[in-house]
């Protein structure tokens, strides 16, 4: 049990994290910062929060711990507003996508409360954002990973695994680098490829016939171009020279495909095409 978190940006992740401390009898007091009047109001319609306050300053203080829930692009700033407002006990953690950028950012800003700063991101979202979007089970039964630093206390690890533990996450913990590298090739570069595509369609001059045909596999692959173009655009320029090197060995991989239809090779496709389909169907057995 935790007396007071303060999010700093309410929106799907931070509210289904305040959703399910509360679900969960973790949190006495929630109070939200964000940019939106009308995001804020149905954040305490729908019981998220209890009290919305501008002043990010205000906000934080007497917290036992601070949620950045903002796009990475706004970590440092965020950092910066709080940081001379921390509490000696208080605990701040973040759900950037990226990790390495976040670090560099809190070495900046955080100064001498870097020790109580853990570094997160919970593998969950959907392609919906906003806090009306947030549900207190979208954490239940998935990863989440924390990058701690050497410098960072033990205690505040201990705390921040033990409030996702209690929304249902499985906490992992890796290397700020290698988390950059895992999530480029696994997350951020599928959303790049699904906003590629819908934009490569929307262009062309049949592009209504040619969505008005698209079924369910045209959906299902390009469904998470439906999320927040400010935080893709903030994630892939703060990991940016992983993606780029992720996007050079996937044009490689395009490129042999073309080769091989070029050829008429259908037996190298079809063994290309069954080593993906095993691959994924393997995946789906061990999620």
């Amino acid at each position: 049990m935790i007396n007071k978190l303060t999010l700093i940006g309410v929106g799907l992740i931070g509210g289904s994290f305040a959703l399910a401390l509360r679900e969960a009898g973790l949190v006495r007091e929630i109070v939200g910062v964000g940019r939106s009047a009308e995001n804020l109001s149905a954040a305490l319609g729908m019981y998220v929060i209890d009290v919305s306050v501008t002043d990010p300053a205000q906000a934080v203080q007497g917290a036992d711990l601070v949620l950045l829930a903002v796009p990475v692009g706004q970590m440092g700033e965020s950092m910066a507003a709080i940081a001379p407002h921390l509490g000696a006990h208080t605990v701040v953690t973040d759900v950037g996508s990226t990790k390495q950028d976040v670090v560099t950012l809190a070495r900046q800003y955080l100064g001498a409360h870097l020790s109580r700063f853990v570094p997160g991101h919970p593998i969950a979202g959907a392609e919906k954002s906003g806090v009306k979007a947030a549900r207190g089970e979208l954490f239940r039964e998935r990863n989440v990973v924390l990058t701690p630093l050497a410098e960072t206390d033990a205690a505040a690890v201990e705390l921040v695994t033990r409030l996702w533990q209690g929304c249902g996450a499985k906490v992992s913990q890796m290397d700020p680098a290698d988390h950059d590298a895992v999530f480029a090739a696994v997350s951020h570069l599928p959303h790049v490829l699904a906003f590629a595509l819908v934009d490569y369609i929307a262009r062309q001059a049949n592009a209504e016939q040619l969505f008005g045909f698209a079924a369910s596999g045209f959906r299902d692959f390009t469904r998470i171009a439906g999320s927040s173009p400010e935080i893709w655009r903030d994630i892939c320029l703060a990991n940016r020279d992983t993606m780029l090197s992720q996007l050079v060995a996937y044009e490689s991989e395009l490129a042999k495909i073309k080769t091989l239809i070029e050829r008429g090779d259908g037996a190298a496709l079809a063994e290309l095409f069954g080593r993906a389909r095993d691959a994924r169907q393997k995946y789906l057995k061990n999620p």
